[in-house]
């Protein structure tokens, strides 16, 4: 058997290489920890960990013990996790990105985070996020601006860009995110990566810092389609603290793993939305890598049906999704419930604090002027309901079995910019599942050897997680579009995975 190579590795190299005795969850965790600190503080500072789980090695000490006595504890056992910031942990601090809650351990884990454990993984580290996940820049008061490990002049999407630039750069094996309008696929466009939005409802939020309890869910961001459903295995199901997850029950197979298929594209229907392509000189290179990879689709025994109702992606931003409406009620109930040492205990003490960054200060104030309950909210909620029905009409009347288009439409934005033209926000608004997939690269550039990642989403009706995952599947296996950034090479003279 070859050596192991951590570079590009995945959960089931990882088990392989433990069965074999070629590999301990202590190495495997010594050398991210050895990625972390040669390329987060320094060589490209990428700025993307928040903090290290300080029992790190202890901890997979244990989990070998345990491999010794049992074998494998779980389906994710010695699997380190990179969780955003905003993910409740019960022995590392939980921040949101803010200096507002610096320091703060909360009592319990998550519900997702005690999945994890429970499946034998690891928690590794915390990451960096856009304050309160408020956009998408990645930038927080708590440890500011995380960079693209592809082009370190860009964002690296966000909010969920810490985790993004962390698993591109195999810092870790898995990571989570969290998406309220695009804050999952956002990262995995920009930075080469699979990202799973799921249908709401599938996945709890419980010991999450909310942002909208309307639109938020959790998933998996991973270098590849098998590893996020290997996580999102672990993640969904049903919990009592999360009402929204009784509408899973009986909605969920036994394992995605099953859905796996090399052939997932054969006699699919694809709905290619073409009002979410841009028809500006700055759209080329979107246009182009995703066209490429419906093509590839296409030869793969997928029928493209191209789809010519007008959808606009900004107006769904502005006009009905209900992110900032909810953000003051909905961060309030985790803030308020928060114990007594915890710093503030509502948005208005965040902002009294003067302790976050000042890039999110207007979205606060504007949030603090707006409420639930209200004849605009209610008039949002309404038109969200019709966007729901036009979109489930949109499959039915062609008998699609996913709607396909680019995550952005134009590349992802610099480093003091803000992102534009995401469509990420179709599945947010909507609750229903989407998959972010790699779709390739823009043109090669001094600052972007390689060129910048470009993603492209599969969105489906609620709870198709199974059909979306076979078409990512089967695209990801011809496509073989996934590339690690230069910035981060391996280590040690260490060649990457499949090279002489």
């Amino acid at each position: 058997m070859k050596p192991f190579v951590i570079d590009e590795a995945t959960i089931a190299q990882v088990h392989q290489s433990m069965k074999y005795d070629t590999l301990t969850c202590r190495k495997l965790v010594e050398e991210y920890l050895s990625r972390i600190k040669a390329y987060d503080q320094q060589g490209p500072k990428l700025n993307s960990v928040i903090c290290i789980n300080p029992k790190a090695l202890e901890e997979a000490d244990a989990l070998d013990q345990k491999f010794i006595a049992n074998g494998l504890s779980g389906p994710l056992h010695g699997i380190p996790v990179l969780l955003k910031d905003n993910v409740d942990t019960c022995d590392l601090p939980t921040t949101g990105g803010s200096l507002s809650l610096e320091g703060f351990t909360p009592d319990d884990d998550a519900f997702i985070t005690r999945k994890f454990r429970e499946s034998g993984a690891l928690i590794l580290a915390k990451t960096n996020l856009h304050e309160f996940a408020i956009w998408g820049e990645t930038i927080s008061s708590i440890l500011g601006q995380t960079l693209n490990p592809y082009d370190q002049t860009r964002t690296p999407g966000g909010s969920s860009g810490g985790t993004g630039a962390s698993i591109a750069a195999n810092f870790g094996m898995v990571g989570i995110g969290t998406d309220t309008i695009n804050s999952i696929r956002s990262p995995a466009s920009a930075n080469n990566l699979v990202g799973i939005r799921p249908t709401i409802g599938l996945v709890s939020r419980d010991g999450i810092i909310p942002y909208s309890f309307t639109q938020d869910t959790a998933g998996p961001i991973c270098r590849t389609v098998e590893d996020a459903v290997r996580v999102l295995d672990v993640i969904a199901g049903y919990d009592p603290a999360d009402d929204e997850t009784a509408w899973s029950i009986g909605r969920k197979p036994t394992s995605y793993v099953a859905s796996l298929k090399e052939d997932g594209l054969k006699e699919k229907r694809m709905g290619v939305l073409e009002s979410f392509f841009g028809i500006d000189a700055i759209h080329l290179e979107t246009n182009k890598a995703v066209r490429n990879s419906i093509e590839a689709m296409a030869n793969q025994g997928a029928e493209i049906v191209s789809i010519n109702e007008k959808i606009d992606s900004d107006y769904l931003v502005s006009e009905i999704s209900v992110h900032l409406h909810d953000l003051k009620d909905h961060l309030n109930v985790y803030l308020g419930a928060l114990p007594n040492h915890a710093s503030v205990h509502s948005v208005e003490e965040v902002l009294v604090s003067g302790k976050y960054h000042p890039g999110i200060e207007e979205n606060l104030k504007k949030a603090m002027a707006l409420s639930t309950g209200t004849p605009e909210y209610h008039k949002r909620l309404v038109e969200r309901g019709k966007l729901q029905t036009q979109v489930m009409k949109l499959i039915a009347d062609d008998q699609l079995d996913a709607l396909v288009y680019p995550h952005q439409k134009q590349l992802v934005c610099k480093v003091g910019g803000s992102q534009n033209e995401r469509n990420g926000v179709l599945g947010s608004v909507t609750g229903f599942p989407s998959i972010c997939v790699q779709a390739g690269f823009s043109t090669p550039s001094k600052t972007a050897p390689l060129g910048v990642p470009i993603g492209m989403e599969i969105l489906g009706r609620p709870f198709s997680e199974a059909t979306l995952i076979e078409i990512a599947y089967g695209f990801e296996q011809v496509s073989h579009l996934r590339k690690p950034p230069l910035s981060a090479s391996p280590l040690s003279g260490q060649a990457r995975p499949g090279s002489d």
